[in-house]
């Protein structure tokens, strides 16, 4: 993580290493358009676009590169899709900036290759709404909690776009502004806002051709040939996290847990064994809070809170436990989250 502003030191090095941000910045701002005068025309309009959007992204077959912007850092994508009618889904995900990463996916079987380290990660997909993907909802779901305002067209990387703007009916979350194709909805640019109307992130397409022929073969091909590379599959595994004492209080409107996650992480020490650390997610169907916990012991952990771009992150100590939360959403609302864990040890 860059340009991190903190309150108090957090040893980020620390964090574990699946905690992965992303999301979005800055774009020319859209011509003005009315709002239209039926707000529930709007917002069955609205919630119709929500839900092409996101089936456009896994439908579709389209190449392009897009740029993630937060802050100073910006950073170059290229991505191809392609929906196959009997082998399903087929994408390769490739940084071209930095050190080269890339990630080839069927379905929901994920290869992340690290060329550096000739290491190959192997692991299955968790969440679906990754860029150009959008909803963990349905657009119904997300309206519940964002207003919508129907902005009327644009154009993004060459292509006529409609663009739909949510604004958070309450202080707990942050506004998005969304520019879809006008023809298929597949997403082409998106942005967080601020409550000022700030442009916090963005991720944009900055060339992209839809419709086109499925080429999965280099997909393929990648995924099978491995030689060469040391492939690990970390352990993931469903957990009961309730079982084991903790509890969740919803104080927060509009989010639900949608999945709950062990994972290892190293230990500081070489010789020791890896350190449990359970994930619940909690999404609203745009914003998502991860709260990861963690055992104390041997951990030289501090607490603390920081944010970059629309990401913020909260570390507390719990009893014998670490717990950090990590979300897309303002810092009140991850401390409203921590304010309402409970725990009681299983007996």
């Amino acid at each position: 993580m860059q340009n991190l502003r903190l309150n108090k030191t957090i040893n980020w090095g620390r964090l574990p290493a699946f905690l992965f941000c992303a999301a979005i910045l800055l774009s020319a701002t859209p011509r003005a358009f009315a709002q239209s005068g039926d707000p529930v025309a709007a917002r069955r309009t609205a919630a119709e676009w929500l839900n092409r959007i996101h089936e456009a992204a896994q439908q579709l077959n389209y190449e392009g590169a897009f740029v993630y912007q937060r802050g100073a850092f910006v950073q170059t994508s290229h991505i191809a899709h392609y929906a196959t009618r009997n082998d399903g889904e087929f994408e390769q995900l490739e940084s071209l900036d930095g050190k080269p990463r890339k990630m080839l996916r069927h379905n929901d079987e994920l290869y992340t290759f690290v060329p550096e380290r000739r290491l190959c990660v192997v692991e299955k997909r968790q969440n679906k709404d990754s860029f150009p993907a959008l909803l963990a909802g349905t657009g119904e779901q997300v309206l519940s909690v964002y207003e919508p305002k129907l902005l009327g067209t644009d154009r993004v990387a060459g292509i006529d776009s409609q663009v739909v703007e949510l604004d958070p009916k309450d202080g707990w979350r942050f506004a998005y502004k969304l520019w879809a194709d006008a023809k298929t909805g597949l997403l082409l640019r998106a942005q967080t806002l601020d409550p000022n109307g700030q442009v916090l992130e963005q991720l944009s397409f900055s060339q992209i051709r839809i419709g086109v022929p499925v080429d999965k073969a280099p997909i393929v091909s990648g995924i099978r040939n491995t030689a060469g590379w040391t492939v690990v599959r970390p352990p993931v595994e469903s957990v009961d996290m309730e079982a084991q004492g903790w509890q969740f209080p919803l104080t927060v409107p509009g989010f639900r847990k949608i999945r709950e996650l062990r994972r290892p992480m190293a230990a500081r020490d070489a010789g020791d064994p890896p350190i449990p650390v359970d994930q619940a997610v909690f999404s609203d169907g745009l914003a998502a809070v991860s709260i990861f916990i963690e055992p104390a012991e041997k951990n030289t952990r501090k607490e603390g809170s920081g944010s970059s771009g629309a990401t913020h992150v909260l570390v507390k100590r719990h009893g014998d436990f670490w717990i950090t939360l990590l979300g897309e959403v303002p810092q009140a609302t991850l401390q409203q989250f921590a304010s309402a864990i409970e725990y009681k040890a299983s007996r």
